[in-house]
């Protein structure tokens, strides 16, 4: 049993997830098939207003851009902000590496069930359940059963956090973590189960808002960890434990929080991070090929494929966060990769930021001149 003010901390976090709806599903898909929806007619107003926003909000803001190898764009590329699901990057090249090595098989199938576990309805906008349903229309659902290769897509795809919470319990947690050092990452914080962690803000004991928000301070990130891998084994091995779990629970105040303990990391780690995807570094051509399938999936699209050799990336969001990390190699050999991050925004800020980024994506990747005015 937890202590009873850390059981009292673990009533409360779903409802944060359906208020931020753990807007992860800021789907990489969409963002990019608007960017090339929008290549014939750029917007350099709307790509000017994402660019004045930054301007004038620096300090909720980081970005750091590279073209072919040379920094073009950098602000707080060394501060530490919430991840949301660009975390799945790590998961993504882990599977990759484990499925190469044959220590697991991709094409092997789960139930859905075990899946269903780490799925808390209505805590990420429908992200699941879009990625059940288009895996039915896809007719790749065999006897309520799934390849994991199909388990990752729909982690990046989607954004199914139940995905990524059984993938990361499959690969290993210290697995996934350890590839910081892999790729010499030195300013990331702990990976631990984000589906689990909202169990840390369900109020079971009725405590008082103010100081349930009190006691989830005091954590350490250690501590914090330690009762979300706590939650993690129970939804793993006690059918009934989710269903304590009460959406209408959490406060926007309890999913600011929740938002600011994800996974963090900088916009400078997480661009030396996909230039080694980028330029093929490191990885043999079978894990490149697999990240391929999971990173690169709108390569699938002909538009992609008339004006990349290779385009990838993961986006998330949160309510109060938003990030976003992208990599190409063009078909005259450009590459570039950038990665910004924004946090401390409303929800209406985070919705205009969204809309104006498919524009301020083209104009980055079409305008030289616009590229070369990106100075903050």
């Amino acid at each position: 049993m937890l202590p009873l003010n850390l059981n009292v901390i673990c009533y409360s976090i779903l409802s944060m997830k359906r208020t931020i709806r753990l807007r992860l599903l800021f789907c990489i898909m969409g963002i990019t098939m608007a960017c090339i929806d929008s290549l014939a007619q750029l917007q350099p107003e709307v790509a000017d207003s994402f660019f004045n926003f930054i301007k004038a909000n620096k300090t909720r803001s980081s970005v750091y851009i590279s073209k072919d190898d040379s920094t073009i764009a950098r602000l707080n590329e060394e501060k530490l902000m919430p991840l949301g699901n660009t975390v799945n990057i790590m998961v993504a090249v882990e599977f990759a590496m484990q499925a190469s090595t044959n220590m697991i098989d991709k094409d092997a199938y789960v139930s859905l069930n075990e899946l269903e576990k780490y799925h808390l309805p209505e805590t990420d906008s429908g992200a699941h359940e879009a990625w059940i349903a288009y895996e039915k229309q896809k007719m790749n659902i065999v006897h309520d059963s799934i390849s994991l290769i199909e388990v990752a897509r729909g982690m990046t795809m989607f954004n199914s956090n139940a995905n990524t919470e059984y993938l990361m319990d499959l690969l290993g947690f210290d697995n996934v973590k350890n590839n910081h050092r892999l790729f010499e990452l030195k300013n990331h914080t702990a990976m631990f189960p984000y589906v689990s962690s909202l169990f840390m803000f369900q109020n079971l004991g009725k405590m008082k808002e103010t100081k349930l928000l009190r006691e989830i301070r005091k954590l350490s990130e250690e501590e914090y960890c330690r009762y979300a891998f706590i939650f993690h084994q129970q939804l793993k091995d006690e059918p009934n434990f989710k269903s304590s779990f009460r959406v209408s629970k959490l406060k926007p105040e309890l999913l600011k929080i929740w938002s600011d303990r994800l996974t963090a990391s900088t916009t400078k780690e997480y661009v030396q991070l996909v230039k080694i995807l980028n330029n093929r570094k490191f990885l043999n051509e079978n894990t490149f090929g697999i990240i391929a399938e999971i990173l690169e999936f709108p390569m699938e699209k002909k538009e992609f494929q008339e004006i990349f050799r290779q385009y990838g990336g993961m986006g998330g969001s949160t309510g109060f966060s938003l990030t976003q990390v992208i990599y190409f190699t063009s078909k005259e050999n450009m590459k570039m990769e950038m990665a910004i991050f924004f946090n401390d925004l409303t929800p209406t800020e985070e919705r205009q930021l969204k809309k104006w980024w498919y524009s301020f994506e083209a104009q980055l990747i079409f305008d030289e001149v616009f590229r070369n005015k990106l100075k903050f």
